[in-house]
């Protein structure tokens, strides 16, 4: 087993170890020695980040091929349309890459939310609404350039889950450890030489 640790990241924390002047990060909140955050959250997100000191483990969370989803609440400048939605759900074209499908939907705001500091920016003139989005992939500010494309500013984001571990009951700079079986105790045991493997069967004759 290997342990794993659910941090509900505040806005403005750098999610790293390594000090720097003027900022909070993972050190002021986390006394957990020699674990490392599995993936990035931006200074300017908040909520969940993984945190293990199990290489292995780390590796097949972060890796998009083993599918840990992710689940996001985005509050966005504007008020959706299903095109826009659609755009989202079945890819976009970011520069060089292309976003796999994701599920979007429109959203009410959470019960639970808490206020930031600062609060977001807000106009008049101009609503703002809410939408969930579950993604396969995690790249470099994605969520936000892909509400951008859709003419969809992100406000406020944050990330609520990562495959079946969410932020829930954990406020704003708290975090929780949990024991999960780590990957290294799966592994199949190993391959037998054909001669080993021939003299197990003349044993058995």
């Amino acid at each position: 087993m290997s342990a794993v640790v659910l941090f509900n990241k505040p806005y403005g924390v750098l999610c790293q170890f390594s000090p720097q002047a003027g900022r909070q990060t993972l050190k002021n909140f986390i006394p957990h020695a020699n674990v490392y955050p599995v993936g990035r959250l931006d200074a300017d997100s908040e909520g969940l980040v993984l945190l293990t000191a199990d290489g292995a483990l780390q590796h097949r969370i972060a890796d998009p091929r083993h599918k840990h989803a992710k689940t996001y609440l985005v509050q966005v400048e504007g008020v959706p349309s299903e095109n826009a939605l659609d755009q989202l759900r079945q890819g976009l074209r970011l520069g060089e890459i292309t976003t796999q499908p994701a599920e979007a939907r429109l959203a009410d705001e959470p019960l639970w939310l808490w206020p930031r500091t600062p609060p977001i920016r807000e106009r008049r003139a101009i609503p703002t609404a809410w939408l969930e989005l579950r993604l396969q992939e995690g790249k470099n500010r994605q969520v936000r350039h892909m509400t951008a494309a859709v003419g969809l500013p992100t406000l406020r984001l944050i990330r609520y889950s990562v495959s079946d571990w969410t932020i829930e009951g954990l406020a704003p700079g708290q975090w929780r450890a949990i024991e999960v079986e780590s990957p290294a105790s799966r592994r199949p045991p190993p391959a037998r030489s054909a001669a080993h493997r021939g003299r197990i069967r003349e044993g058995r004759q």
